[in-house]
């Protein structure tokens, strides 16, 4: 018989055993889904590694779904997507919410704070099932060795994208239901022509969007999809394969060991999931053709050992809690891996973690017979555990919030920031005076533009204002890098006292310069080269940006770009006034990461005043431009450093850009040396 008529006649192929096969039990399977759990966990855990277990993850699902559908649309039975979608999630949130509640109160308990809103962002993600969505937008290096600094929410993408085609997969299975009848199709055929144009589309998608992007295409539910059409069209198929006893033996063993040696073999660093997914897949679909062959020396049978079905029960929680813990333990340690006996004390909590969740919250909800009396119940016991989570994440954001506030009501006297520099200030913080900005939030501390962003010329590129300004009384261009966007903070707060319209455009990594020899990205100079075309529309009435750049290391390697002057000259020529701005100074790492870690010891968190400034500004050389300096003011003449705190106030939200709350303290100083450059003062 041939797979097609097989597939037409699905209940007539193959033996008695092999045709009911979609609609039984098979242990195998739970031991399969057991044994990729194990291989995700141990992986992670012990050798650092992805290992395809996830992948394998992935066309289970497809395929059990599949056979779910299939047979309810064969049996005569209604799609019932909604009553399908409910049941499912009021399975799946038990779990997860149980782990991001676990995960916030950890967090607090032993993660720095300045982790803590982006972890709480995370949490949202992961809750509505976007967390590869988040992860993809930031490119998130999952194959990082050092996993003590990952996210703990990191391992809900794969959840977050079975989430998304748990709700996609349905849909296809009843369009095609209605399209089978409508035009008197059979349903299993059309179901294979749908999924194979799926599998093969997102295959090529996968591959070309692994070899340009491999970072973003690893959280991609476009790049993932064949996966699940893969398990789908094995689903479909399977009743047309005729393969004897000793063959499925032989498939058994192949794919078992080919799924455990994945990870070992292959270096999936920078090929998943393109062409090297299809491994551990095509392996977990070995496995799955080969069935049950009732041989004492098949795969099936270790497969369907009572430990293995039972750990599959678990598998789900387990794959919940094993990341947290291990992301926890390591920060809680201070270690950047796990050790075999660290290792395995994290996978033995996790197990029990596991084991309790499922036996005790997963268990009994999922039990619970009042929510199946009707769809309006099962939305409730949804809406009941979804809050639970939410607020639980906005709470511990309320909180964060409440503490910040707080200490901004009494700033004026606790955080004079760069006003503590000034000449005369006799001020004194109180003794439980906290630092500005929280911790918490110093990471995100970046200007904020009335006018809002969006972008310019290229995806890097921005285009940020200070809202719309009716007659300005001036019109100021800043241009630059993200150094020169950290300056349009002083300028807007100007231009609020002496309505003036702010208008700026930054792109990272990209001073302005014409770029010969220039240690800047290849579309810099097009960038550039488009805000000099904005200008001569605009025709403001004065540019602002940076001059020199700070390098890292030692020995004041402040700079100055190639083409700088002559760039600007091309632009403002004698027409548009130009003031510039010294840069800041960098350090060897995140100032607010250094805060956390040295929280009774800000000192040790600063550089010397010579890792940044050798001497007077390289700057001066071209008087043209009016040329500011505020080395003083980040490195106290009085002092040989700078520091990361100044008056109370962090300085910098990460190695090398100043706070927006620092900036904001600096503006009485910026005024005034801002007005003697540019003669403003009486206007």
């Amino acid at each position: 018989m041939s797979v097609a008529r097989a597939l037409a006649s699905p209940r007539r192929s193959g033996s008695g055993a092999e045709a009911n096969r979609q609609s039984k039990f098979r242990p195998e399977i739970q031991g399969l889904r057991s044994l990729a759990v194990l291989m995700v966990v141990t992986y992670h855990i012990w050798f650092g590694r992805v290992s395809g277990g996830v992948d394998v993850f992935l066309l289970i699902s497809a395929f059990l779904m599949t056979l779910q559908f299939v047979g309810r649309y064969e049996q005569g039975r209604p799609m019932a997507l909604i009553k399908h979608w409910l049941h499912l999630f009021r399975r799946l949130l038990p779990a997860a919410v149980t782990v991001i509640i676990a995960v916030l109160v950890a967090s607090y308990l032993f993660l720095p704070r300045t982790r803590w809103l982006g972890i709480i962002s995370e949490g949202w993600a992961s809750l509505f099932y976007a967390e590869n969505r988040l992860l993809q937008s930031q490119a998130t290096d999952y194959y990082a060795t050092d996993h003590s600094i990952a996210s703990p929410f990191q391992h809900f993408w794969s959840l977050s994208i079975q989430g998304q085609v748990f709700i996609l997969w349905p849909l296809i299975f009843a369009g095609a239901a209605l399209i089978a009848r409508r035009y008197r199709l059979h349903y299993r055929i059309l179901l294979c022509y749908i999924f194979a144009a799926i599998f093969l589309a997102s295959l090529v998608f996968s591959i070309v969007f692994t070899l340009t992007n491999q970072a973003q295409a690893y959280f991609d539910t476009g790049a993932r999809l064949w996966e699940f059409a893969l398990g789908t069209l094995v689903a479909l198929i399977l009743p047309g394969f005729r393969i004897p006893r000793t063959g499925r033996i032989l498939l058994g063993w192949l794919g078992v060991v080919a799924m455990l040696s994945c990870g070992i073999l292959l270096n999936v660093q920078a090929a998943f999931p393109g062409v090297a997914a299809l491994w551990p897949t095509l392996a977990a679909a070995c496995v799955i053709v080969a069935g049950q062959t009732g041989s004492r020396i098949g795969a099936d049978r270790i497969l369907s050992a009572a430990l293995l079905v039972r750990l599959g029960d678990n598998s789900y929680a387990l794959y919940l809690w094993h990341w947290p813990v291990l992301v926890i333990a390591l920060a809680a340690t201070g270690k950047d891996h796990a050790g075999p006996i660290s290792g395995t004390v994290i996978i033995v909590v996790s197990l029990a973690l596991a084991y309790v969740t499922t036996r005790f919250i997963e268990k009994p909800w999922r039990e619970w017979s009042w929510p199946e009396v009707n769809r309006r119940r099962a939305f409730i016991s949804i809406a009941m555990v979804a809050a639970l989570a939410a607020g639980s994440l906005a709470g511990a954001r309320q909180g964060i919030q409440m503490q910040a506030d707080a200490a901004m009501a009494q700033a004026e006297y606790n955080n004079p920031g760069a006003r503590s520099l000034m000449p005369g200030y006799s001020g004194k913080a109180a003794a439980d005076a906290v630092l500005l900005p929280d911790l918490a939030d110093a990471g995100s501390d970046w200007a904020d533009f009335p006018g809002g962003c969006q972008g310019f010329h290229d995806p890097d590129g921005i285009r940020c204002t200070n809202g719309e300004v009716e007659s300005p009384v001036k019109t100021i261009v800043v241009w630059g890098s993200s150094h020169a966007g950290v300056w349009a903070t002083p300028v807007m707060e100007l231009a609020k006292r002496h309505h003036w319209s702010v208008v700026t455009y930054v792109k990272a990594l990209c001073p302005v310069t014409q770029g010969e020899d220039a240690e800047v990205p290849g579309n810099c100079v097009d960038f550039n080269k488009a805000v000099s075309a904005e200008i001569a529309k605009i025709q403001p009435d004065l540019i602002f940006t940076t001059s020199t750049r700070v390098g890292h290391g030692e020995g004041g390697t402040e700079y100055m770009d190639p083409g700088w002057a002559d760039m600007l000259q091309s632009v403002a020529g004698n027409s548009i006034p130009v003031v510039s701005v010294r840069d800041t100074p960098r350090f060897p790492g995140s100032v607010p990461e250094c805060l956390a870690q040295h929280a009774d010891d800000e000192a040790a968190c600063a550089v010397p005043r010579t890792n940044a400034y050798a001497g007077e500004s390289p700057a001066n050389a071209y008087p043209s431009v009016k040329n500011l300096d505020f080395s003083d003011y980040f490195c106290p003449g009085d002092t040989d450093t700078c520091p990361a705190v100044i008056g109370n106030v962090i300085a910098y939200l990460d190695d090398n850009h100043p706070t927006a709350t620092y900036m904001k303290t600096l503006t009485p100083i910026f005024e005034e040396r801002f007005m003697e450059a540019t003669g403003w003062k009486d206007q």
